[in-house]
């Protein structure tokens, strides 16, 4: 089972973010404070060389994973019951008028 992995300039680029910006996504899913759309995600990503300070590979289903997070979904709308028409003051249990 071959996957295919991208780059950080490739994975920016699907994203359709700056490379900066992916690298403080990393940072802060790294930290595990990484929220997208209120919701916490972390991402899995690769990287290479000695002491982990290498090149950084993201798989293609990752980056498909964040961009379906991304995702704006319309939500129906919750029909709302029309205002009630008070015949009186709110809170006035007494008959308004002069007093005789």
């Amino acid at each position: 089972m071959a996957t295919d992995w991208l780059t950080a300039q490739q994975a920016a680029e699907q994203l359709g973010i700056s490379v900066l910006t992916l690298y403080d996504w990393l940072a802060q899913s790294d930290r595990g404070e990484f929220m997208l759309r209120g919701q916490s995600l972390a991402i899995n990503y690769l990287q290479g060389g000695r002491r982990g300070q290498g090149r950084i590979r993201i798989e293609e289903r990752e980056i498909e994973r964040l961009k379906e997070a991304m995702r704006v979904k319309p939500q129906s709308q919750v029909p709302r019951r029309p205002p009630t028409q008070y015949q009186q003051f709110p809170g006035i249990t007494v008959p308004l008028g002069r007093p005789e």
